[in-house]
């Protein structure tokens, strides 16, 4: 017999919350945010309980949320089944704590709700003839786009003045077509030694914690790209209108706790990269880029056109470094392997490389989240109309988006 609907949902949804919390004891990556209660926190003096006693509340709970009834109300439905599946992925990875090991694929569908499309070289290689073209000389192309690219690396002493005005830019761009809540506000630091290029740490009240990588020297277009992807209309911008919306008000608590691993991750990652699309259109960015951000970096606008031809390019190789993950976790390649392929299919420095494969290697399938993220957001906005040419549809649909419980399957 189901249970009926609204005033049950709370309880479980506190569950949930302390279930994902209990899992950050065990796993110091699950949590990425909270800013709900303190008192459902795991008390520090009590001995954590055991992933196995977790496991088993887990399935104790999808049960309990399976049987319930919610009200008839599409976002209601929304949430129980958000609930439901956040839940499975958090079983999911209770049992790779316990050394439970699957494919990347299969891995990838039980903690995000979605499965990338594999590719092999061939898909890659329209890309890889057009960028032989466009930078030729000596040398493998990897090394020839190297040493391009070297050509448009910020300054270390002006980079804070280049990502601020990128992260201000960003943010007059998305306040001029979405209504962000009084006081909402971040800092920015600069960090060295971590696996990624940036990060936001949501720390609830409407306010963010944006790192940016400095171990490696930045090219100017990922300034406008952490800008938009960790601030405005990105990752800031998604937790502000999840928690202005739902937390506080529809007093949903679940959305206060953010694992990782699971299908909020493809929801969050997708709108972040596709909201530097929503933001800046490439014609627009070009153009705000060339006269603001390369004469800020020092460098001669006149080559930003070309610049950009060749990141263009360059993207439509970004499946490659899924292929590499793919391939490295399956185990049929090793990691110096799997960078080789990284260099030759994406183009990068052996370096950068290396640090992805260290990235594969505290996040596995994650990197999926990106990438096909992006495109499963991008045909959602514009299976409903939110196309290019529709800029204000766009960004409605975009925003509707961020302030809602979908899941990667429901797009």
């Amino acid at each position: 017999m189901s249970v009926t609907g609204a005033d049950v949902m709370s309880p479980l949804a506190e569950r949930y919350v302390r279930l994902v919390l209990a899992v950050g004891v065990h796993d110091p990556d699950f949590v990425d945010a909270y800013y709900g209660p303190p008192e459902w926190k795991p008390a520090p003096a009590q001995p954590p309980r055991s992933t196995a006693d977790l496991g088993h509340d887990a399935e104790l709970l999808i049960q309990q949320l399976e049987a319930t009834a919610v009200p008839d109300a599409p976002l209601e439905r929304l949430r129980r089944d958000y609930l439901i599946a956040q839940t499975r992925a958090t079983r999911t990875r209770l049992a790779m704590l316990n050394g439970s090991r699957m494919t990347f694929d299969d891995e990838s569908k039980k903690l995000y709700d979605a499965v990338a499309p594999t590719h092999d070289e061939a898909y890659f290689a329209d890309a890889l003839r057009a960028l032989n073209g466009l930078v030729p000389g000596e040398g493998s192309l990897a090394s020839r786009i190297e040493a391009f690219r070297q050509q448009f690396v910020i300054p270390p002493a002006k980079l804070d003045a280049v990502f601020r005005t990128a992260v201000e830019a960003c943010r007059l761009q998305t306040a001029g077509h979405l209504t962000l809540p009084a006081g909402e506000q971040f800092t920015i630091e600069y960090v060295t030694g971590k696996s990624w290029s940036g990060y936001n740490w949501y720390q609830g009240n409407y306010r963010s914690l944006i790192q940016v990588n400095t171990d490696l020297p930045i090219f100017i277009d990922r300034a406008l790209d952490l800008a938009c992807h960790e601030g405005y209309p990105g990752h800031h911008v998604y937790n502000v209108l999840l928690e202005h919306h739902l937390v506080r008000g529809r007093g949903w608590q679940e959305f206060t706790v953010y694992p990782l691993f699971s299908p909020q991750s493809l929801i969050a990652e997708g709108t972040a990269n596709f909201g530097i699309e929503v933001a800046y259109p490439t014609a627009a960015r070009v153009a705000f880029e060339r006269a603001r951000l390369f004469p800020l970096a020092g460098l001669d606008p006149s080559t930003a056109a070309k610049y950009y031809d060749v990141q263009d390019w360059l993207d439509r190789l970004d499946y490659a470094g899924n292929e590499a993950a793919r391939r490295y976790l399956n185990g049929a390649i090793d990691a110096s392997q799997a960078a080789d392929y990284l260099v030759t299919y994406t183009l990068t420095s052996r370096e950068r490389a290396v640090q992805r494969v260290r990235f594969f290697d505290q996040y596995r399938s994650y990197v999926i989240n990106y990438n096909l993220g992006k495109d499963l957001v991008r045909a959602y906005v514009e299976r409903k109309g939110g196309t290019v040419d529709a800029p204000d549809a766009r960004w409605k649909i975009f925003g509707e988006l961020l302030s809602s419980p979908r899941l990667p399957s429901g797009l």
